[in-house]
């Protein structure tokens, strides 16, 4: 059996595909307790309009609903690209105990890339934190995506529609 960071971030890898399939960031999150999942989410910013769907966010929300409390004590959150400060600041506030992320985010992670809020000795509550599990298919898959939206970007600025005049 894989170990149990492997086995959770490969769930987490499954809701990233599928915000890939709904043309969303495909990044994925799922929150453990007693080593069973009860949370999942991925992103769902262009599908809501929303700025603050991220999968963290949205995945928060679920296991405090399913643990019918405003703390995460004991739970961790796989994640497949490290979380910006929004989230990160949102797991301090929950007092997740730990957050275990495939890829870093060179330009917003906040989990020690750029900034590290989930490790700070100045707030409340410090989260354990794992990096590089899965990090190459989890880094892949971000990477391929954006890609592809360079590439369409791209072919869409090419085409120039007739002159009307």
């Amino acid at each position: 059996m894989l170990d149990p960071d492997k086995t959770f971030m490969l769930e987490a890898l499954k809701q990233a595909q599928s915000a890939a399939k709904a043309d969303e960031v495909p990044i994925g999150a799922v929150i453990t307790h007693k080593n069973k999942i009860i949370a999942k989410a991925h992103n769902q910013v262009e599908m809501l309009k929303d700025p603050t769907a991220h999968a963290e966010m949205i995945a928060i929300t679920q296991a405090t609903s399913m643990l019918g409390t405003k703390w995460l004590d004991g739970c961790c959150l796989y994640v497949t690209i490290e979380p910006c400060s929004m989230c990160a600041g949102a797991l301090v506030l929950a007092r997740i105990k730990r957050i275990c992320f495939a890829a870093a985010d060179p330009k917003t992670g906040a989990c020690g890339s750029v900034f590290n809020i989930a490790r700070s000795n100045k707030l409340n509550h410090n989260i354990e934190i794992k990096k590089g599990t899965l990090e190459q298919e989890c880094g892949e898959l971000v990477s391929l995506f954006f890609k592809e939206k360079r590439k369409k970007e791209s072919s869409r600025k090419q085409y120039m529609p007739p002159s009307l005049n």
